[in-house]
């Protein structure tokens, strides 16, 4: 499976519980579509998300944050790691 990370925006003043809320929402819907959330970070000041997950397409990963009420702005292929 391919890796990727998405960013989202205009998630400003997000908190510790609502991103953990968020990922785990994704850990739930993950197995409909073949992917798998790793990780995810915030920064509350700029209102930025980002997420690192496995799957089978960008596509993919974005059905399941849509389906989980936040989709992500840009999605990434990651394919190259150190």
């Amino acid at each position: 499976m391919a890796k990727f990370m998405d960013v989202h925006h205009d998630m400003k003043g997000i908190t510790a519980e609502q991103l953990h809320a968020a990922h785990q929402a994704d850990l739930a819907a993950e197995g409909e579509e073949g992917v798998h959330f790793e990780a995810a970070w915030a920064d509350p000041e700029s209102g930025t998300v980002y997420c690192l997950s496995e799957g089978p397409s960008a596509a993919a990963i974005q059905r399941v944050h849509e389906r989980t009420g936040h989709p992500a702005d840009e999605i990434h292929p990651v394919p190259l790691q150190v």
